[in-house]
């Protein structure tokens, strides 16, 4: 992993190396396997929006875009969750989702 990292990350990378890196190299890992890429960034997308994570939801809706995901498959996704997490839950992750790939279709 490179680049600055905040102060915390870095204590905790000098103070529990082996396990830092376990985490770093973690993400790699676990795409090996059966699912595609972007199948993949839907299924984190979501489960990022389970957790009210915005910077994930930020981070796994540019993700998903990046591996091929159009809008409307990338707010399918979100929508697809309201049963499980609820209304509020679900337009606050589909809003997160609107600052990265806007409000026009």
């Amino acid at each position: 992993m490179e680049g600055k990292f905040p102060e915390w990350y870095g204590k905790l990378r000098e103070e529990y190396r082996d396990y830092m890196d376990a985490v770093e190299h973690l993400g790699e890992t676990v795409r090996k396997g059966p699912l595609d890429e972007k199948t993949s960034h839907l299924i984190q997308l979501a489960a990022a929006a389970a957790i009210r994570s915005e910077g994930a939801v930020h981070s796994h809706t540019r993700r998903a875009m990046a591996a091929g995901a159009t809008r409307e498959e990338i707010c399918h996704a979100i929508l697809l969750l309201t049963g499980t997490i609820g209304f509020p839950a679900a337009a606050a992750a589909l809003s997160w989702v609107y600052d990265i790939v806007g409000e026009k279709k």
